[in-house]
């Protein structure tokens, strides 16, 4: 099983967001527990949508799923109601990748690819024949 599953309390709290109200249509849902768990897996992760494990079920049932939650606007709901209980501020943390930054190490030796290239291109033309 995959590490980091939502907890019974957590559970508890999105649970009224995802359960289906009014008349039935369609197939059942498998369980909206492992749905939500999946979403929170590919979110965490940052994985493409195909390296979902199956543990979640099948990688595009799960991603449809999150399709209709956003075109219907659950999300929002689940985050502004998340917000007004208070629940999460010591244990919710968001990253805004515009703020990450690389070291200035991290962008390689200065003149690394021209030198590559040209190392590449004296490999490529030697003489045939001495």
């Amino acid at each position: 099983m995959v590490r980091g599953l939502m907890l019974d309390e957590e559970w508890g709290f999105f649970e009224p967001f995802v359960k289906a109200s009014g008349p039935k249509s369609g197939r059942p849902a498998k369980s909206h527990r492992l749905v939500l768990d999946g979403v929170f897996w590919i979110a965490r992760t940052g994985a493409p949508w195909r390296d979902l494990p199956n543990d979640f079920g099948t990688w595009n049932s799960v991603y449809r799923q999150f399709r209709r939650w956003t075109q219907a606007g659950l999300w929002d709901v689940m985050l502004e109601a998340l917000n007004e209980s208070g629940a999460g501020k010591d244990s919710l943390q968001m990253i805004d990748s515009t703020v990450v930054r690389a070291h200035q190490h991290a962008a390689g030796q200065k003149g690394g690819l021209k030198k590559r290239i040209l190392a590449a291109r004296e490999v490529g033309f030697r003489p045939r024949s001495t």
